[in-house]
């Protein structure tokens, strides 16, 4: 079982940028689908960016397309989340998530979660 640990959350104004990552322990890292999700105080957790075990195929929900980028390394067991353009409504707890299902964007289909780190965007 794969475990996961994100990084690189933080305070930044609007228009900034960031760059999440998530590394995960296990030999099995390479298999899985990996998503992130994040989740604002009262609001339901919400997919932002999946992709898939090879890096070659991504998914973007509308209100994060063209402003993040998922990317990983399966070497380093690491992937990312860069996050540009950012907008006070995209402070949360983002989480990383691994998945055996194809194109998972729902959070039961990922059985592994991360502890989270905080984003907040100030305007």
């Amino acid at each position: 079982q794969v475990q996961l640990v994100e990084s690189g959350g933080g305070l930044v104004q609007a228009g900034g940028s960031l760059r999440l990552s998530c590394a995960a322990s296990g030999r099995t890292f390479s298999s899985y689908v990996m998503g992130w999700f994040r989740q604002a105080p009262g609001k339901e957790r919400e997919v932002v960016a999946v992709i898939n075990s090879s890096g070659n195929n991504m998914y973007y929900p509308d209100s994060v397309k063209d402003r993040f980028t998922i990317s990983r390394d399966n070497a380093k067991n690491t992937v990312y989340l860069q996050m540009n353009s950012l907008k006070p409504e995209d402070t949360a707890v983002y989480y990383c998530a691994a998945s055996g299902a194809t194109r998972p964007t729902a959070p039961y289909e990922y059985h592994t979660w991360g502890q989270g780190t905080q984003v907040t965007v100030s305007s």
